[in-house]
């Protein structure tokens, strides 16, 4: 459950990304509570993979670029060594070392943190017990994701932050994982989640915000954005707001 009077999990003020002449983030503000899931929403393009990157320390800002982000009071890019011991990432492409059996790079993520979880805990979570011996190389793109969120997992983060987190899962798999965010976020860890899959947000987002040329549009519930956009579900929201949006940019050029 989210703690709304708490101090933030995330606190993002101004945000503000240039890549030379494209602008990536545009004056992006954000809250996230403590134990509360906050889905990013948006076209390709749309700056969520940007945002998320800042907030994880995993870009660097230059010169030109404006705003604050703090994760648990830590600044991403002063703070990059205690902020790795707090939060996990799995982004969605991972290069990870093909020659290594699932048990063996969890084996290798556990030695990285003072208390992580057990290898047996994290083969359940992402449920690969009978692939724990199976190399990398040689697993399904679905099963590699499940790998790169076990390894997101093993430090115990307060939080975590999932970018597309079933692409490449078949029906049993996604229900699976969808459990076991709701799980950890019964533990008390935060989650941040950049997905395309409406049901999946409606299904474990308490937030969405919703992302568009690198500005937010829209944030709220995902019940308060179907109502706010007249339409009868979230995917019908998603495109009718974007709508609006792009409506009143050309309206004011």
């Amino acid at each position: 459950m989210t703690e709304p009077h708490s101090d933030p999990a995330v606190l993002v003020e101004h945000l503000h990304q240039r890549y030379r002449t494209r602008v990536a983030v545009d004056d992006v503000s954000l809250r996230v509570d403590p134990g509360e899931i906050l889905g990013v929403l948006g076209a390709n393009g749309a700056g969520k993979t940007t945002t998320v990157e800042l907030i994880a320390g995993l870009r660097r800002r230059r010169a030109h670029d404006r705003g604050t982000v703090r994760v648990f009071g830590l600044d991403p890019q002063r703070d990059r060594a205690r902020l790795r011991e707090i939060l996990g990432v799995q982004l969605q492409t991972a290069t990870l070392h093909g020659d290594l059996t699932v048990r063996e790079l969890i084996d290798l993520y556990r030695t990285f943190y003072p208390n992580p979880r057990s290898r047996e805990d994290l083969l359940g979570l992402v449920d690969l017990h009978d692939h724990q011996r199976v190399r990398f190389d040689r697993l399904s793109g679905g099963q590699q994701q499940r790998v790169s969120i076990a390894l997101a997992l093993t430090g115990r983060p307060r939080l975590v932050i999932l970018d597309e987190l079933t692409t490449g899962l078949d029906p049993r798999a996604r229900r699976r994982m969808w459990d076991t965010i709701e799980q950890i976020r019964d533990e008390g860890c935060t989650v941040i989640l950049v997905s395309h899959a409406m049901d999946e947000v409606e299904r474990l987002c308490d937030r969405v915000i919703l992302l568009d040329k690198g500005r937010v549009i829209a944030s709220g519930a995902p019940t308060a954005l179907v109502r706010e956009a007249g339409v009868t579900d979230l995917e019908a929201a998603f495109v009718a707001l974007t709508g609006r949006a792009i409506e009143l940019e050309e309206e004011s050029a």
